[in-house]
C-alpha cells in the first residue's frame, strides 16, 4: 500500500456570503472522503481505493486512487456548523458560509454519505456480435 498522500490541487473562491473549495478526488466513493472545517481552516482527506493498484506491472503511473490530503488556511472566518459538501464526477465541493458575528464555533468533522448509486450506461460489445453502433440511434432507444 502506498503511504504517501497526494497533495490535492484546489480552487478556492468567494461566493456571495460564503467561501467555496473545489478539489479533484477521482476514484473515491463519498464515504471515503473526510472533511474537517474550523473557522479558519479546512482539511480534506480521502482514503486509498484499490490498494492492489500498486502491485500491477505498470508501464506509466502518473496518478493513483488516493490517499488524498490537503489543509487549507482560509482567508476569512467561516461558520463550520453550516458547511455543505457535495461529491460528483470525482470533484468534492465544500461551501462554507462566512461567519457573520464574532463568536467561537467548534470545528465540524464529517464523512460524506452517498445519496444514490451513479452508474453510466454501458456502451460496447459484451457478449454480443460486434457490429458498429450509430450513437444517434442509441439515443432513440
Amino acid at each position: 500500500m502506498q503511504d504517501k498522500k497526494q497533495n490535492l490541487p484546489i480552487r478556492l473562491y468567494r461566493g456571495e456570503g460564503h467561501l467555496v473549495i473545489a478539489a479533484p478526488m477521482p476514484g473515491l466513493e463519498p464515504q471515503d472522503i473526510r472533511i474537517t472545517v474550523s473557522m479558519d481552516k479546512v482539511v480534506l482527506s480521502g482514503s486509498e481505493r484499490g490498494p492492489k493498484q500498486h502491485l500491477r506491472d505498470l508501464i506509466i503511473s502518473e496518478w493513483s486512487v488516493g490517499p488524498y490530503y490537503r489543509e487549507v488556511e482560509l482567508p476569512e472566518r467561516v461558520n463550520p456548523s453550516l458547511v455543505n459538501a457535495t461529491y460528483g464526477n470525482g470533484i468534492v465541493v465544500v461551501s462554507m458560509p462566512l461567519l457573520t458575528k464574532e463568536e467561537h464555533i467548534e470545528p465540524q468533522e464529517f464523512t460524506l454519505t452517498p445519496l444514490e448509486s451513479t452508474r453510466g450506461e454501458h456502451v460496447g460489445h459484451s457478449g454480443k456480435d460486434m457490429t458498429p453502433v450509430d450513437m444517434s440511434q442509441r439515443a432513440k432507444k
